[in-house]
């Protein structure tokens, strides 16, 4: 099985990889296939609402001139995608709402190409507003019909400088519950995919 992590953050080893890296590893020691993939500061627009993934039902998006069709690529091959995020006014960086809503918008105009799969959010914030970052994440895997796994806690971790989440015990715990709870997700559900309710 694979899981697919996707870092929203523009810092590259900042405290939202730190997390995301938590998650995987229990996953890597239950043998999925792994992949971290940066998202934060690359080129991604936002959706345009043009409607042309509706029209050519290829499971692309029409503009293909920035990161958005390589990524959805690996979000359809994976069995499970974490999708990470810094809190930037209380919500998901530009970037991954780009991708949540260009991604997302094309799963559902294909027929619903994300149903069946486990969906994780998990958030990096200084202070506040990581419950609605968290909360704005999961709207794209519950209308999805996405498996949203729980943890012992929200998935957020707090630290504002580099690597001071490390520092918050309760969050790397919760990183670390999560991935475990993925990998035995992913192994209930196996056997039941070719029955999921379309």
């Amino acid at each position: 099985m694979k899981a697919l992590a996707l870092n929203g953050s523009p810092r590259k080893k900042g405290n939202t990889a730190i997390l995301l890296e938590k998650v995987l590893s229990p996953l890597e020691e239950a043998g999925w296939e792994t992949e971290l993939v940066q998202i934060g500061g690359k080129k991604i627009q936002g959706c345009r609402g043009c409607l042309k993934c509706v029209e050519k039902q290829d499971g692309r998006c029409v503009f293909d001139n920035d990161i958005l069709n390589g990524v959805l690529e690996k979000m359809l091959a994976a069995d499970a995608m974490i999708l990470g995020t810094p809190c930037y006014f209380t919500d998901m960086s530009a970037e991954m709402k780009a991708l949540v809503d260009r991604a997302g918008y094309v799963a559902f105009a294909n027929g619903g190409l994300f149903q069946g799969k486990i969906g994780a959010a998990v958030v990096a914030a200084g202070s506040g507003g990581a419950t609605h970052a968290f909360d704005s994440i999961n709207h794209l895997f519950l209308m999805s019909r996405m498996l949203v796994p729980g943890s012992v806690f929200w998935n957020m971790g707090y630290g504002r400088a580099e690597k001071e989440v490390l520092g918050d015990e309760r969050a790397m715990e919760n990183m670390h519950h999560l991935g475990r709870t993925i990998a035995w997700l992913g192994k209930a559900i196996t056997p039941h995919m070719a029955s999921f309710p379309a």
